[in-house]
């Protein structure tokens, strides 16, 4: 799969775009995720997804797929522009903590300072999926329908 970034942006009020993501977001505090806006859908968008990943973390599995995957979040209606902090709304996916929802930055301690990836995801299709997909699934299941994406991310060094 090979994806192009879209002209839509991805913001949070909790961190800018290659900031630190606050103590408040990640496992070693309270764990909600952080609120997440975007605009600039491509036109014929029908349906969103959202994503968390860190590809800094020093995972590979052998079926080729690597770094550690925070959040996956999807079946969000085009009228949708916005999550708020905490949100647990629309179908949680499977995290690599062996969780659905969100589950915060928390590296390996002494490994520095990890990039966070937030991915939004705009589709061309409504696809209604059951919870529980992992993220490797996810986007299997969804790649003919993405017409835009894009990220912000944020760092974090484990205290």
């Amino acid at each position: 799969m090979g994806f192009a970034l879209s002209d839509m942006r991805l913001t949070s009020s909790a961190f800018s775009s290659g900031g630190a993501i606050p103590t408040r977001h990640t496992g070693e505090s309270d764990d909600v995720s952080p609120d997440l806006a975007w605009a600039g859908a491509p036109e014929g968008t029908k349906a969103f997804a959202v994503i968390c990943h860190d590809p800094d973390a020093p995972l590979v599995s052998p079926n080729g797929t690597y770094g550690f995957v925070h959040w996956v979040l999807y079946n969000i209606p085009a009228s949708v522009n916005a999550l708020p902090e905490g949100s647990s709304d629309f179908t949680a996916g499977k995290n690599d903590f062996g969780n659905t929802g969100y589950g915060g930055p928390m590296p390996p301690e002494g490994h520095g300072v990890h990039q966070y990836y937030f991915w939004i995801l705009a589709l061309k299709d409504d696809v209604r999926l059951e919870g529980g997909l992992s993220l490797w699934e996810l986007l299997g299941r969804l790649e003919p329908a993405i017409i835009g994406m894009n990220r912000l991310v944020g760092t974090y060094r484990r205290g």
